[in-house]
């Protein structure tokens, strides 16, 4: 048997198992090493093989594609440093679990430690932050070597899977020469063609006695809040909201959980918390004896302190991928059971509940924080904060907002409000970098209805050639560009008071005009002059293909300024309130 057909048969065996567990989209990034699998990927008509030279950039495609269709997506890159430029999207994958099957072409043992092109380190080379590697066989073509390839690819893609999802790696070793041996037999399996084995994932619970106790736990607390953090589950948004009502808890919503958009209940979701949670008066005075939290940790600063300052209270976690989700060591009872599954089940253990005093505190500061936004809404001047006060309006039914990190993910928790549009947000809170943002966004918009990318100016210059996919595949993209010249984030953090090397060390200005390098991506772009004219121009663009960037420049110090006022001015209403003012 010669050395084409062994290679040949043991990577078709791969491919086709990986399209039997389920994966339907692949990023290749091209390489000499991995001729031979990316090569027989492209032949299979049920795998979409998506190109993306840079392999920094293609990872993070991947993974925007992966939390559109929230399925394991493959990436396959060729030896050496292509490998390394994976690190950061796998990083962010296993940060916020998202499912990734890395496939990395490698030198064959015997070229390894011996100077020989293109080789490194690659075994092990993600370390902890992959769920599981493993060091893949040379290619061969008897009968036990074609079950061991197809039996690690299904029990790859199902560890990606299983909650909490993430990344796998798997290693390559290929010999020369590459060149597979094509043919109409390629994909045809003589042993269980419909998968070599079944990988069954099931979710997380407890049993019937834990329910009853948490539920007469919490029965028996009337001051207690639900904080709901990151969750992709579309069931979970229903089955939180009934708990709320049963228990008469209102719900701290972060953007992320997918609360503030939608067609559930919104009586009890409290969205303006990050306002209003600056205010010692308002803290007192909402004061809890319970927390039960969903979900990654929140976006919002204010909040989290909130939870620290009320580290007495019972704090009781939920988790459905068995992670233990406490930076602060505030919680009481870690519960290892899927979110949805737990709010379902734990209604029916508990009785009605006349309204509570408590949640109608937390709905009338709500209201009144709300309310008195007036500085906000009424911005004639273009506004970091405005921008995310009125996108409910501006965004169409149905559509998709990935969000940057840094400010502009901070302004949408603040000023972003209830809305029954369902809008779906996203964000890379994995490990909160900027890096890969516009690549990621892209990914998702590949398979998103209507997708907009809300990001700043470093986020935008950190990841500029992402947006090389866009052209390529002609997807439709609307990128709001919030360009202040520099990191906002900054002017609002201790460093902002040591004024002499400010600019040089974190206000970085990089003086650059988008409009060329949008261009060069065959985009359109539009600097924005004033409120009608950024929706004017979106609604124009809302049915063209394409790249359409809206560049909003603003200032950091006004930036700053405008949020430092606006606080001020709602803690003093708060007070009033609180202290019977009004």
């Amino acid at each position: 048997m010669n050395h084409q057909e062994s290679l040949t048969a043991y990577i078709a065996a791969f491919v086709s198992e990986l399209v039997l567990t389920g994966v339907t989209d692949v990023v290749v990034s091209p390489g000499s090493r991995s001729t031979p699998m990316a090569m027989v990927m492209a032949e299979h008509p049920e795998l979409n093989v998506h190109i993306h030279v840079d392999e920094r950039s293609a990872a993070f495609f991947a993974l925007g594609i992966a939390k559109a269709i929230n399925r394991p997506v493959a990436i396959l890159c060729t030896s050496g440093t292509a490998a390394a430029n994976y690190f950061p999207a796998i990083v962010e994958a296993k940060y916020s679990r998202v499912p990734l099957i890395v496939l990395t072409a490698d030198r064959p043992h015997e070229l390894r430690e011996m100077g020989a092109p293109q080789a490194i380190d690659q075994i092990h080379l993600y370390g902890h932050h992959v769920k599981w590697f493993a060091e893949m066989a040379v290619p061969e073509k008897s009968e036990e070597m074609i079950r061991y390839v197809r039996t690690v690819c299904a029990r790859a893609a199902a560890i990606a899977a299983a909650k909490p999802s993430g990344p796998v790696h798997l290693n390559f070793p290929f010999r020369e020469p590459l060149i597979p041996k094509l043919d109409n037999a390629l994909f045809q399996l003589t042993e269980r063609p419909k998968g070599y084995v079944k990988v069954h994932n099931g979710d997380l619970t407890i049993d019937n006695e834990q329910f009853k106790r948490i539920a007469e736990q919490l029965s028996g607390k009337e001051k207690g809040v639900i904080v709901c953090g990151n969750i992709a589950d579309k069931h979970f948004a229903e089955a939180v909201t009934r708990l709320s009502k049963e228990l008469n808890y209102p719900i701290l919503a972060d953007p992320l959980s997918q609360l503030r958009s939608g067609k559930h209940s919104f009586e009890n979701i409290v969205e303006s918390y990050d306002t209003f949670l600056r205010n010692a008066d308002a803290k007192a005075f909402l004061k809890p004896d319970i927390v039960l939290r969903f979900g990654a940790m929140p976006i919002s600063k204010a909040l989290t302190i909130f939870l620290k300052e009320n580290h007495a209270a019972d704090q009781l976690v939920v988790d459905g991928g068995g992670s233990w989700r406490d930076p602060a060591a505030l919680t009481t009872e870690m519960i290892f059971c899927n979110e949805a599954n737990f709010c379902a089940e734990l209604v029916t253990y508990l009785d009605s509940k006349a309204p509570s005093g408590y949640l109608d505190n937390w709905k009338k500061v709500n209201a009144l924080t709300k309310g008195n936004m007036t500085p906000i809404r009424d911005l004639t001047e273009l506004s970091e904060g405005k921008l995310f006060y009125q996108l409910a309006d501006m965004l169409p039914e149905g559509a998709t907002l990935f969000v940057g990190n840094s400010m502009p993910i901070r302004d949408l928790d603040s000023f972003f409000l209830n809305n029954n549009k369902s809008i779906k947000v996203m964000a890379n809170r994995g490990a909160n970098g900027i890096d890969g943002t516009v690549s990621t966004a892209l990914g998702a918009a590949l398979y998103s209805k209507s997708l907009y990318l809300v990001l700043g100016d470093l986020t935008f210059f950190h990841d500029l050639n992402g947006l090389i996919a866009a052209k390529l595949y002609d997807i439709k993209i609307h990128i709001i560009l919030v360009n202040n010249n520099g990191g906002g984030i900054f002017s609002f953090l201790p460093q902002s008071e040591h004024p002499k090397n400010f600019e040089l060390l974190f206000g970085t200005p990089l003086d650059i005009e988008f409009e060329h390098a949008v261009r060069m991506f065959n985009g359109q772009f539009i600097k924005i002059n004033d409120w009608q004219h950024l929706e004017l121009e979106m609604k124009k663009s809302d049915g063209q293909s394409g790249i359409h960037v809206y560049e909003l420049a603003t200032k950091r110090e006004k930036n700053r300024d405008e949020h430092r006022d606006f606080w001020r001015s709602v803690s003093q209403e708060i007070s009033n309130f609180v202290k019977g003012g009004q």
